[in-house]
C-alpha cells in the first residue's frame, strides 16, 4: 500500500496506516462515526491496490497537531469519488477544511480514471457548503442520504 502525503501551506494530509485507523476507531465515542471509520478501514483492507480511496486521511498542521480528517468513500467505476471531511471543533473556522479539501480534491482529479469528485452535506450545514463552494463544487441537483449533493469536475 502506497503511503500518500500532501503538503499545503499549513497542513499535511496523509493516508493513515492500518494501526492508526484501528486506534481512531478504538478512541471514537460517537457510535455513528465509529461505524463510518470501521467501514473505511474495511474498505482499505478489502482493496489494498486502491486503499487510498477508502482509508482515513489524517489532516495535521506542520507542527504535528491533528486538526481533522477526511476520506474518499471508495472508487466508483463511473469515474466518481465522494469526499467526506471533518475538522475537530476547536480548529473550526480557521480555513483548515477549505485548505485540506482543496488539496485532496486537486490530488484526486489528477488520478487515473477520476472524472469528478462529489460531496454531500446536510441542508443546514452552511459551513460545509461554504467549504465546497470555495473548493469549486457546484450543486448537482441530487438529494442524497444526508442532503444536497455537490460535484467538482
Amino acid at each position: 500500500m502506497k503511503r500518500i502525503a500532501l503538503e499545503t501551506k499549513r497542513l499535511r494530509l496523509y493516508v493513515a496506516s492500518q494501526v492508526e485507523m484501528e486506534q481512531i476507531i478504538e478512541r471514537q465515542t460517537d457510535e455513528e462515526l465509529r461505524k463510518a471509520y470501521q467501514e473505511m478501514l474495511d474498505g482499505y483492507l478489502a482493496h489494498p491496490e486502491r486503499g487510498e480511496w477508502y482509508a482515513i486521511w489524517m489532516v495535521t498542521r506542520h507542527d504535528g497537531v491533528q486538526v481533522g480528517d477526511l476520506s474518499f468513500k471508495g472508487f466508483n467505476e463511473d469515474g466518481s469519488v465522494e469526499i467526506g471531511y471533518g475538522i475537530i471543533d476547536e480548529f473550526q473556522g480557521q480555513g483548515y477544511a477549505t485548505e485540506a479539501v482543496k488539496a485532496a480534491v486537486n490530488w484526486a482529479l489528477k488520478q487515473a480514471g477520476v472524472l469528478r469528485v462529489e460531496a454531500e452535506t446536510e441542508p443546514d450545514n452552511k459551513a460545509s457548503q461554504r467549504v465546497l463552494a470555495k473548493c469549486g463544487f457546484v450543486p448537482s441537483g441530487i438529494i442524497g442520504e444526508e442532503g444536497p449533493r455537490y460535484v467538482r469536475r
